[in-house]
């Protein structure tokens, strides 16, 4: 009995070690191969100008960096944004690098910008049938071409991520008064979602019908 309770003891106090340690480690690993893949970047470029020898690791992140910000401060102009709208042009009418092109511009665009936040909310909608909820996060209202399709008049877009990549979720047009807004701010919920509930964020109150706060902020924004 004595060495069945120290198994056990022993495998628990290995499961808190891996638990406290694995995150940790994942982390560092992942910022790890980042970083020596951005340094990787320029580096082929800058080798011919510094003396043999001489390259500091992390000189390519350094410049690549550097770069960015410069590209950055260069769209932020007109100048830079007219450039830069060429650019889009040209490369969604090239064959194959248009669809990858358009695919990575739509998928940064879909989660929004600093500053430029794409999901409003936190909402519950009852999918794929009555009696089951899911997480949703209202996008916006829906185009008047949807509505008038389907003959709704308060349509609201929502997406639905799913566990444990949000990226690959799907998108619901749902009528206002079927959702069940959150006291919940979207990061929340993504960390809910991602973890698959084993993250459960504390609501300040009880889900609430649309129709209750269609009068102040939970109310997409209108058209």
């Amino acid at each position: 009995m004595m060495r069945k309770r120290l198994g056990a003891r022993l495998r628990a106090v290995l499961f808190a070690g891996v638990a406290a340690l694995l995150p940790i480690v994942s982390a560092v690993y992942v910022v790890l191969a980042l970083f020596r893949w951005v340094d990787g970047l320029l580096r082929p470029l800058i080798l011919p100008f510094v003396p043999e020898g001489a390259y500091i690791t992390g000189l390519g992140a350094v410049v690549t960096t550097v770069l960015v910000f410069l590209v950055g401060l260069l769209v932020s102009n007109y100048v830079g944004s007219r450039l830069f709208a060429l650019v889009d042009w040209l490369f969604r009418r090239m064959p194959i690098v248009s669809s990858i092109y358009g695919t990575v511009k739509q998928f940064i665009d879909s989660f929004g910008r600093p500053g430029q936040p794409s999901f409003k909310r936190v909402a519950l909608v009852e999918y794929p049938r009555k009696g089951l909820w899911r997480v949703a996060l209202i996008t916006g209202d829906t185009a008047e071409a949807i509505e008038r399709a389907t003959g709704e008049d308060d349509l609201v877009n929502v997406y639905l991520p799913t566990t444990p990549n949000p990226a690959s979720g799907v998108l619901l047009m749902v009528p206002r008064s079927e959702l069940r807004l959150l006291d919940m701010s979207v990061e929340a919920g993504m960390r809910l979602v991602i973890s698959g509930g084993i993250v459960n964020p504390e609501i300040a109150e009880k889900a609430r019908s649309a129709e209750e706060v269609a009068a102040g902020d939970g109310k997409p924004a209108a058209r």
